[in-house]
């Protein structure tokens, strides 16, 4: 059984305190990590501070361990996979994919690496002052990535790939629940010619390692993704320091009665709502139909759901695998059997089996219900039919959340006026809410965030823009 502890200027360092890993299917224990000291999240950050401001990498250098990085993580997809299967409960053709994108992530990344600029500034004094101004965009110094369960892999390439490409240090705190997978991404920047003192990775709790690192003022920016309550707690210790913070969503979906195929509407809600065991933020939550088709996509809905495979997650065929724990799996149990008393009908799933929950269609549900107002983070969906795209947008923006909204319609006018009118970070149109391109400009406004992912607009996070002023 594998034990990690702590990576600081490019070793492992063991940690007497360890907590277990477990395969989130069987239950068995997989691994262990260690519980970083404030002592050793100290080491790691000074180690980190040092490297910043004595060691520079260029920009060909950047883009070429990071280019590595991807080559040595596509030789070894298969073997990462696996980890996620185990560790994260992923099914295998979810992992596999996560693998891929997070390629896609890091060669986005590296050609970053090549493209950071500044920007002329026309001064425009009106005088004759002879004066050129420009812009750089320089590092910020040392980052505290720390990174959630559901998409271990990808979501912290998303973090440490435009930090490293940017110039800057990392101090990488993955989530205990799923920490394997990062210490093999550390072990494969190693590998690829990351010099020692760039990438360094504490483990533990997020209560006691995390709160380590939010302590430590010589962290210039924290880059984050999990929940809005833990990054209302980030953002109040951090002060003005810079963070990036991606946080949830109770995303909804509109499919009017022009929608260009209610079919394949009806395909992508579902599907998109239960992947992952709708442990994603953009995950399809509400679902608004037009009333007009309401009664054939529900029949599709269920027919779709039904036939959805849940089980062993290492099983090629399986749709559907386990929640990250049963206690999660319980939480969103225990909110259906809520709503249910509350009103509202089981029209496909429900059952649980230890951490497993079967895929979940609701219907005759109302707003204030947690299935709909909260984030559920579960294989749980909220299908309402509706008269008034008027009311429906009002309901859609009635969150105090912000992250993607989907749009299935063939009326360009309503397409645009959804554009302007959704309160979202991101509108789709004609696909659901869980569409995401690693490149595109990815985060969300109220309680889902700040700042944007997608390696470009990460760049741009992680740097500061500083003026020089000629006079000639």
């Amino acid at each position: 059984m594998e034990t990690y502890g702590h990576f600081i200027n490019g070793e492992w360092i063991q940690s007497e305190d360890a907590i277990p890993v477990f395969h989130k299917y069987t239950g068995k224990q997989i691994a262990s990590i260690g519980k970083a000291s404030k002592e050793v999240v100290s080491q790691a950050v000074a180690n980190s501070q040092s490297t910043f401001q004595t060691k520079k990498l260029s920009e060909t250098e950047r883009y070429d361990i990071l280019m590595k990085v991807a080559e040595i993580v596509k030789q070894r997809k298969e073997e990462l996979a696996h980890i996620l299967v185990c560790e994260a409960g992923k099914v295998l053709k979810d992992a596999r994919a996560e693998i891929n994108r997070g390629i896609q992530t890091f060669i986005a990344s590296a050609e970053e690496a090549k493209r950071i600029a500044g920007r002329g500034i026309p001064l425009g004094l009106g005088g004759k002052e002879n004066r050129m101004a420009f812009t750089l965009r320089v590092p910020v110094g040392v980052i505290g990535a720390i990174t959630p369960f559901n998409f271990p892999f990808n979501l912290t390439a998303h973090k440490v790939g435009p930090a490293i490409a940017a110039g800057n240090t990392v101090v990488l705190k993955p989530t205990q629940v799923t920490p394997i997978i990062a210490c093999k991404m550390v072990d494969i920047f190693q590998e690829a010619g990351l010099p020692p003192g760039f990438l360094n990775l504490v483990n533990g709790s997020g209560r006691e390692t995390g709160e380590y690192l939010l302590e430590d003022e010589r962290i210039a920016m924290f880059t984050f993704t999990g929940s809005p309550g833990i990054g209302r707690h980030i953002k109040s210790k951090t002060g003005i320091r810079k963070v990036a913070l991606e946080l949830g969503n109770n995303s909804p979906n509109i499919v009017h009665n022009d929608a260009p195929d209610f079919d394949k509407a009806a395909e992508l809600c579902v599907t998109r709502g239960f992947s992952n065991a709708g442990q994603a933020c953009i995950s399809v939550q509400r679902v608004y139909v037009h009333r007009e088709v309401y009664d054939r996509f529900m029949e599709q809905a269920v027919k779709i759901a039904q036939s959805l495979k849940v089980g062993n997650p290492e099983e090629p065929t399986t749709d559907i695998g386990p929640m990250i724990s049963e206690e999660e799996a319980k939480r969103a149990e225990e909110w259906i059997m809520e709503a249910v008393a509350q009103g509202a009908k089981v029209v496909s799933g429900g059952q649980r089996n230890g951490s497993l929950l079967y895929p979940t269609i609701l219907a005759s549900v109302t707003d204030d219900m947690k299935v709909v107002c909260q984030e559920v983070f579960a294989p749980v969906i909220s299908i309402f039919a509706f008269d008034d795209i008027e009311e429906v947008f009002r309901k859609a923006n009635d969150s105090n959340m912000g992250l993607q909204a989907g749009l299935f319609t063939s009326n360009l006018s309503l397409a645009m006026r959804a554009a302007q009118e959704l309160h979202f970070g991101g509108v789709i149109i004609n696909d659901v809410s869980t569409y995401r391109a690693d490149v595109m400009p990815y985060g969300g406004v109220k309680d889902s965030g700040i700042g944007k992912e997608g390696p470009h607009f990460t760049v741009q996070e992680m740097t500061d823009e500083k003026l020089v002023v000629i006079n000639l």
